[in-house]
């Protein structure tokens, strides 16, 4: 019996040692994928655009998607890149709902994804998101209805797909041909009109590839002059990635200060904030709503007023805080100079960032 002990005690090595390979093996790992799509044969009538082997020097492959949190506007479905190369022209949009130059550029990818969705071309928005709240599925879904979106998107709550795309910025654009080849890309707002004849030139390729008839427009989507004078940088409330300036002001030490945002801990707490620029934007919370006053220069909002100031029967320009998302404060004419105010009537309010347009 003593004999048998030193290859009783191997066996059990060898089980928990193939039980641990087990368990890893069918573990779904998070983080960024190096995991490029699939290249499918091409037929040979499209032989008189850049062959594979010379897209292959000069353009990356696409990375697929990886660990999705979740599914929008997919009939419940799961959606890859793979899938959709060999035949469609695909566009990957970073974004993230609470990112003002995220919602001005929504625009433009609702009217594309309008405008060529039946010509084979399809848009993928990774919502990757920046602040907790964001992760939230509701609070997505709520934003892509708001925003008008009816092309998919998929979570990324784990960045894992903004990681496999070296991605950094907020929104940035690749565009993917026929090939899988990632052909063009586009960091922040601007540049419409380039990038619609990149998607009008990959849709032209497409057709020969596919030996399909028809025409792609050529037209372009008219682009609204974007008139942004802000001097003043986005100040985060939060001790993660804190930047206040000397000119953001809390008068009073009632507010706790959290990774993420600073939360007031009593009534009449106030933000003071002089600010250069042409629009000013607040991203909050509250878990009850909460009444803020704001102030310009001590006086009540006039034209100025951004679209979520309510103007009250006494005279007052208030902000009315509870769902997690961004709020027009002030869109001005003109970048300028003011002190802005802001009056908490309760405690509970959750500041994340300003933002300047």
């Amino acid at each position: 019996m003593t004999a048998l002990k030193p290859y009783i005690l191997i066996v059990v090595v060898l089980a928990l040692v193939g039980a641990i390979y087990f368990i890893n093996s069918n573990s779904v790992k998070r983080g960024g994928s190096n995991e490029a799509v699939t290249v499918a044969p091409r037929n040979s009538s499209g032989e008189t655009q850049m062959n594979k082997e010379e897209k292959s020097k000069k353009y990356e492959l696409a990375k697929e998607i990886t660990t999705p949190d979740g599914f929008i506007n997919t009939e419940g479905k799961s959606i890859t890149v793979s899938e959709l190369v060999g035949k469609k022209v695909i566009l990957i949009d970073f974004w993230t709902y609470s990112c003002i130059n995220c919602q001005r550029t929504t625009p433009y990818l609702n009217a594309w994804y309008e405008k060529y969705k039946d010509k084979g071309f399809v848009i993928i928005g990774v919502h990757t998101p920046e602040f907790e709240f964001e992760k939230n599925y509701d609070n997505v879904k709520t934003a892509v209805e708001k925003f008008g979106i009816k092309f998919p998107v998929v979570l990324d709550n784990d960045y894992s797909t903004w990681t496999a795309y070296k991605n950094q910025y907020w929104p940035r654009k690749y565009l993917i041909d026929i090939d899988g080849y990632i052909v063009y890309d586009h960091i922040g707002e601007g540049g419409y009109e380039e990038t619609e004849k990149k998607i009008q030139e990959a849709l032209t390729e497409r057709m020969i590839v596919l030996g399909e008839d028809g025409t792609i427009s050529t037209t372009v989507t008219k682009e609204i002059p974007l008139q942004n004078g802000a001097k003043s940088p986005e100040t985060y409330f939060g001790s993660a990635r804190s930047n206040q300036q000397k000119n953001l002001l809390f008068p009073n030490d009632s507010w706790q200060i959290t990774s993420e945002f600073a939360q007031n801990n009593s009534a009449n707490a106030s933000i003071v904030y002089t600010y250069t620029a042409k629009d000013v934007f607040f991203v909050a919370e509250a878990d009850t709503e909460v009444v803020v006053e704001v102030l310009r220069d001590g006086r009540p909002l006039g034209s100025e007023a951004g679209t979520d100031i309510i103007k009250t029967s006494d005279g007052k320009s208030v902000l009315r805080i509870k769902e997690a998302r961004l709020y027009k404060v002030i869109q001005g004419d003109k970048s300028e100079t003011h002190k802005l105010e802001l009056r908490i009537q309760k405690p509970g309010l959750k500041a994340f960032t300003l933002t300047f347009g």
